[in-house]
């Protein structure tokens, strides 16, 4: 059996997201930028960018590793909170 990458292997997996409901609120307002830059370069889906002094993000294809959660709870991230019954990340190897 071939070895497969990280990349290979997230790419197997299945994604449902709840559009009207994200699991992870951000500040966007927050202006620290190495708190910001802290989580950008932390979140191991690449799902926050950091543009023109603003923070955004994408709770599609998240991880739901709580990385920025233990980072930036209350600074960059508002909320974090498990996804609903039936959404989130379905691993599918590794």
């Amino acid at each position: 059996m071939a070895r497969m990458s990280v990349d290979d292997k997230l790419a197997l997996s299945v994604f449902h997201t709840d559009e009207a409901n994200p699991h992870i609120v951000i500040n966007e307002d927050y202006d620290n930028e190495e708190e910001i830059r802290k989580v950008v370069l932390a979140c191991p889906a690449a799902l926050y960018h950091y543009d023109n002094g603003k923070v955004t993000f994408s709770h599609e294809g998240c991880l739901e590793c709580g990385t920025c959660r233990v980072l930036s709870i209350g600074k960059v991230v508002k909320s974090w909170d498990h996804p609903n019954s039936t959404c989130g990340v379905q691993f599918r190897q590794g």
